[in-house]
């Protein structure tokens, strides 16, 4: 064993984003274009970052 913990990503696909936070793209993309979310291009793909759907998440905690 090398002992290493497991790193967190920076951003995550878009597809991944909505299975982690339980939405669809097309949910996912609206969130971004109205700047609840931030969204990184790299090349062709858009990557959500991880922190973003963690503050996305504990501000809709706060509502319920």
């Amino acid at each position: 064993m090398s002992g290493q913990q497991p790193v967190e990503p920076i951003c995550v696909r878009v597809n991944d984003a909505g299975r982690m936070i339980g939405v669809g793209c097309t949910k996912l993309y609206k969130l971004i274009s109205s700047g609840e979310l931030e969204a990184v291009k790299i090349g062709k793909s858009t990557r959500i970052t991880t922190a973003s759907l963690h503050r996305l998440v504990e501000r809709h905690r706060g509502l319920n």
